[in-house]
């Protein structure tokens, strides 16, 4: 039997006399509205960029020699590492657009947010749905506990447990190849591996212990769409790829595989930077949840790259979920400026990843 997901929540509860919700909504209350040009332009550059550098770091030996014979081949590889580098990092931040999809009014943004799979979440295979038990990390019930597949306590575990999860960006690409190119026709055959790969292997997450819950029919219609898609773009993508002859196939695959490494290397980085991971697994206040997270309060690259798309402000995020990613910036400072100095708000920041990060080594 299908049970059906809970209902979605994306606002937390209030937090009581300990921190003065109602004082920090005023000063952030024109602050809600989405402005979809902003979603469509920044996500289109970086995705179409993004392909575009991919495309050149294979085909920039012939492009080069077209263009002049007399570039040293250090010269050309310096370009091509460039070139992939910039390819990893558009991509990785219209990869990152699947923790806004997942906060979206589904309304309005319906277009954009199949636009996004198309585009991007299908070809990366990570299709919106393996991300939607996001929402259940702002549950304040649900996070920080065994229920939140999102939260680990590395701030509590072996400095193993990071080694293990840093491992990741070398066992998922293949992984989700076999996610949607293996298991999903077999779940097609069986209600039961259905049921199972639903469970375990259908959630973007932190704890290898989660387990997901069934989803309702509605939702499993949406579910088997995005399947079809990414098990028919894998298929394609083999059929033509053999039609180019196993070398050039293979040298794609690799070309695939490294940047699919760099881009979850990276969002592990940026991952465990986004909290304390102090938790014990016990239920959390509203404010042990503030405090838990992180507002990286840098304009380096470094930070700016790594955390994309507001995901430098996870702390702000955590406390007005629905503020679009555009909007975060602006209501951190005003936050910063209006709060009490006492506030619980301002313990939550952080001057850079690399800050972040050094403190929860040292936990």
């Amino acid at each position: 039997m299908l049970t059906a997901e809970p209902e979605l929540e994306v606002e937390p509860e209030l937090p009581g006399a300990q921190f003065p919700l109602a004082a920090a909504r005023q000063l952030v209350s024109d602050l809600f509205v989405h402005r979809p040009a902003i979603y469509w332009a920044d996500f289109l550059t970086c995705i179409l960029f993004g392909y575009l550098c991919f495309g050149l770091v294979r085909r920039w030996d012939e492009l080069s020699v077209t263009a002049t014979a007399e570039m040293p081949s250090w010269l050309s590889f310096a370009v091509r590492i460039l070139l992939f580098a910039c390819a990893c990092i558009l991509n990785f931040r219209a990869v990152n657009f699947i923790h806004e999809v997942v906060h979206l009014p589904a309304r309005k943004f319906r277009l954009f947010n199949a636009t996004w799979n198309l585009l991007c979440g299908i070809p990366f295979l990570t299709p919106s749905f393996t991300h939607e038990t996001h929402l259940d990390h702002h549950r304040r019930r649900i996070f920080g506990t065994t229920a939140d597949g999102e939260y680990l306590a590395l701030g509590r575990l072996s400095r193993w447990w990071i080694a293990i999860y840093l491992s990741q960006a070398l066992w998922a690409p293949p992984l989700a190849i076999v996610r949607f190119g293996l298991l999903t026709p077999l779940s097609w055959l069986s209600p039961h591996i259905r049921d199972w790969v639903h469970a375990h292997f259908s959630s973007l997450v932190m704890d290898p212990r989660y387990q997901r819950p069934l989803p309702s029919p509605a939702k499993l219609r949406t579910i088997r769409w995005q399947e079809f898609l990414c098990f028919a773009w894998i298929v394609g993508v083999t059929v033509v790829g053999l039609r180019m002859g196993w070398p050039r196939f293979i040298a794609f695959l690799g070309q695939v595989y490294l940047m699919s490494a760099v881009i979850i290397l990276l969002n592990c980085l940026r991952t465990m930077g986004a909290h304390r991971f102090r938790g014990g697994g016990h239920e959390s206040t509203f404010v042990e949840q503030l405090l838990d997270s992180v507002n990286i309060d840098s304009r380096w690259l470094w930070d700016l790259a790594i955390a994309p798309v507001g995901l430098r402000y996870h702390a702000t995020h955590h406390l007005f979920p629905a503020i679009p990613y555009h909007n975060l910036p602006a209501a951190h400072r005003r936050l910063q400026a209006g709060l009490p100095a006492d506030s619980p708000y301002h313990q939550t920041t952080e001057p850079s990843l690399i800050a972040a990060l050094g403190k929860l080594l040292k936990r």
